[in-house]
């Protein structure tokens, strides 16, 4: 006789729940292999794909080089190229795990125009770096005053959203370009020559013709002078309680500043030698 072997329900439930947790293991081992080696394939993707970012920066950087293109420039395309290489090299990487270029074109479109409205100050920013590059208004090494917040200094680097300036004192300012291209700007050291030229108040007293020949003294003195143009000494002005001598002449521009510095001080010194008065501001009191 056959002997008939009996199930409980609760072992046919067990029955049907084990098969349908295999089932369902089965189904999802193709897709968690297809997922590992994805990552595999992107990270391999990631690796090699820096290395060629860098050397295209490199090839870049040579390239340019040879053609001798203003350090600015070189800096704000640098910058532009590696952005666009690392959203092409991620836009790869994306699509090895199944992600379509229609699908990343849409979300790019919808971020561009949320990032747009939520970004205007930047993009402005980056108009004014592309514009500061075409109009070359300055480069880098540029000694420059931005007249909008009256910040001034050496222009240290040109990116895509600021630049760079380094202040007298040492410290590094990121003005906007937007401010930049939109204000008024000094380029002081954009020029080999730069001309000294003060006023200088003598009292009504003192004689003139004396002060004039010692103003011009000093000036001719100069290491730096530039020779072929004339040194003028003259009256600027019949002021209220001065008599203005001007002094002008040119020099070489990187050693204006320690020029100025001598000659000013030279001038006084010389001045208190021969008893002629500097006038300042000065207030009597009489007490009847």
């Amino acid at each position: 006789m056959e002997t008939v072997e009996t199930v409980t329900a609760d072992e046919l439930v067990e029955n049907i729940q084990t098969g349908v947790f295999q089932q369902q293991l089965e189904s999802m081992i193709p897709k968690f292999w297809s997922f590992f080696w994805s990552a595999v394939i992107a990270l391999v993707v990631f690796f090699i794909g820096t290395r060629i970012i860098k050397g295209i920066i490199k090839l870049f950087h040579k390239a340019l080089n040879k053609q001798n293109v203003d350090p600015g420039v070189e800096t704000f395309l640098e910058s532009l190229i590696r952005w666009l290489c690392y959203i092409i090299l991620f836009t790869i990487i994306l699509g090895l795990f199944g992600v379509t270029t229609a699908s990343i074109s849409a979300a790019v479109a919808g971020i561009g125009v949320t990032a747009g409205l939520a970004m205007q100050g930047a993009l402005s920013n980056f108009a004014g770096g592309v514009l500061i590059l075409l109009t070359h208004p300055f480069k880098v090494g540029d000694y420059i005053i931005e007249h909008a917040h009256n910040r001034e200094g050496t222009v240290d680097k040109i990116n895509i959203i600021y630049t760079t300036l380094k202040m007298l004192d040492g410290r590094l300012v990121q003005i906007p370009n937007g401010t930049l291209s939109a204000s008024a700007i000094t380029n002081c050291t954009s020029m080999t020559r730069r001309m000294f030229n003060e006023e200088i108040g003598i009292s009504y007293d003192s004689d003139i013709k004396k002060a004039k020949k010692i103003m011009l003294d000093v000036a001719n003195r100069q290491d730096h002078l530039i020779t072929s143009e004339p040194v003028q000494t003259f009256v600027s002005d019949l002021a209220e309680s001065s008599v203005n001598i001007g002094l002008r002449f040119w020099v070489e521009t990187e050693y204006y500043w320690p020029t100025r510095w001598a000659v000013l001080e030279e001038i006084k010194n010389k001045f208190d030698e021969a008893g002629i008065e500097i006038c300042f501001n000065q207030l009597d009191v009489h007490i009847k």
